[in-house]
């Protein structure tokens, strides 16, 4: 008797090489303490392996179907100038006038602009390779120091170690940052993008910041493999816009995460509209009594689109405050994934903590699964999580169809008003309209099957 065993395509690595990553560190003149940074984290790198869907926190994302032959060589530059980007994403978003913009096309800083009277004032605002060799005692001293440390998994790891562009806000003691400051990832190439967001406020510091992450679609796979680290001081208050839109052909990796001093606040705004399977670690702690944060997070999965946010929200003070609200819709083939966990230590007396995440179906055959956690370990607080899956009402779709308008017209303004609630959180009206825009956008080109 014969038996066949079907092979199971491995979760494989891309083909990076400590090499190629140490070679374009020599290349840009990176300082001594920078490359062995890279080299420590490159060892981590090795060390860990690939996530599977054996671990808890990737168990309903399986990534397999990559081809790192197109998506895991690492990006050198196109030669293509900013006006690659569209205009509207170039135009201020955040008012009528803003701080600063800066934006890299493919990985290379095609664009960089600042008011002169914030330079005057101390604050940096500039490409993170710059900003490791004009202010080496900044970046040394918050770089995967604080907030996404490089052994929390392989991606993370990757990212330490073989960065290639990035962003750097420091914003000195006091300053107020009046005017957002305006950065773009934006990517037409093929290949691994790996990309890098650094955000310092010092004591009694305030800011906004916006940043896009862009691609048009591709005609192959393609990856931007990132972290963010978001460092809030005492008293200090940062507002942080983070827009996805990459093109259907892009996996995003990532690691995000916001530390908050006493009596620090962070309002972190989360919008995930592109990619072909984007998977994103969220995580706020709060680490000094009196620090707050709330993360507004919207999300609209089309075709065959997934979706998986793994939020965390970690109370490490007493009378700390965090609020969670995630709303995403699902049309077609699309699927999501969100795990929220809110965890309170022990010493976090009188602390606040609420997370909720709704989903809507807009088609039968589209799939989200929703996981709320807590972890609570001290005795006097008030925490509480909510989740939802439904599918979409028919009763007001022949409500709107029986007075003319057609079914796909009727989804859409039915959609738009479910997303108001988490839209009314974000403290910016031009924010809010780009949210919808990019709604309404799906809804006008619909699906395009891969």
């Amino acid at each position: 008797m014969t038996t066949r065993t079907r092979r199971t395509k491995a979760f494989s690595a891309p083909p990076f090489t400590w090499a190629e990553v140490e070679a374009r560190s020599v290349a840009m003149g990176e300082l001594e303490w920078l490359r062995a940074m890279r080299q420590q984290a490159w060892a981590t790198y090795e060390s860990l392996p690939m996530p599977t869907t054996n671990d808890e926190p990737w168990r309903r994302t399986d990534y397999r179907h990559i081809r790192w032959e197109s998506a895991g060589q690492l990006t050198d530059g196109s030669g293509a100038s900013v006006e690659a980007i569209p205009a509207e994403n170039r135009a201020p978003l955040i008012g009528d006038v803003q701080g600063g913009l800066i934006a890299w096309v493919d990985g290379t800083l095609v664009h960089y602009e600042v008011d002169p009277s914030l330079t005057a004032q101390g604050v940096v605002f500039q490409d993170l390779r710059q900003a490791a060799l004009e202010h080496p005692e900044l970046v040394q001293k918050h770089l995967f120091t604080h907030a996404v440390l490089p052994d929390e998994g392989k991606f993370a790891a990757l990212n330490a170690a073989a960065w290639t562009y990035g962003l750097f806000v420091y914003v000195p003691k006091n300053v107020h940052v009046e005017l957002p400051l305006h950065s773009i990832f934006y990517n037409t190439q093929l290949g691994a993008s790996v990309g890098h967001v650094l955000i310092v406020l010092d004591r009694g510091a305030s800011a906004t910041v916006l940043q896009e992450f862009l691609s048009p679609d591709g005609d192959d796979h393609a990856s931007y493999i990132g972290a963010t680290e978001l460092l809030v001081g005492q008293a200090a208050n940062l507002k942080y816009v983070g827009l996805q839109n990459w093109g259907h052909h892009t996996f995003e990796f990532s690691h995000q995460r916001g530390r908050v001093e006493r009596d620090g606040q962070l309002d972190w705004v989360v919008g995930t509209m592109g990619g072909k399977l984007t998977k994103a670690f969220l995580e706020i702690y709060l680490d000094g009594p009196g620090a707050w944060s709330r993360m507004s997070g919207m999300y609209f999965a089309d075709g065959t689109q997934m979706i998986d946010h793994d939020t965390l929200q970690v109370h490490n003070a007493p009378n700390t405050t965090s609020d969670l609200l995630f709303k995403g819709a699902l049309t077609q083939e699309a699927r999501s994934v969100w795990q929220g966990m809110i965890r309170v230590v022990k010493d976090a007396q009188n602390s606040d903590g609420f997370q909720a995440n709704r989903n809507l179906m807009v088609r039968p055959t589209a799939r989200a699964d929703s996981i709320p956690g807590l972890e609570i370990e001290a005795d006097d607080v008030r925490c509480t999580h909510a989740a939802t899956v439904g599918q979409l009402d028919e009763e007001p779709v022949f409500y709107l169809e029986s007075r003319g308008i057609p079914r796909q017209e009727a989804e859409r303004l039915i959609v738009n008003g479910y997303f108001w609630d988490v839209l009314e959180r974000i403290p910016f009206q031009d924010v809010q309209n780009r949210l919808l825009a990019d709604v309404d956008y799906k809804f006008l080109v619909g699906w395009q099957p891969d």
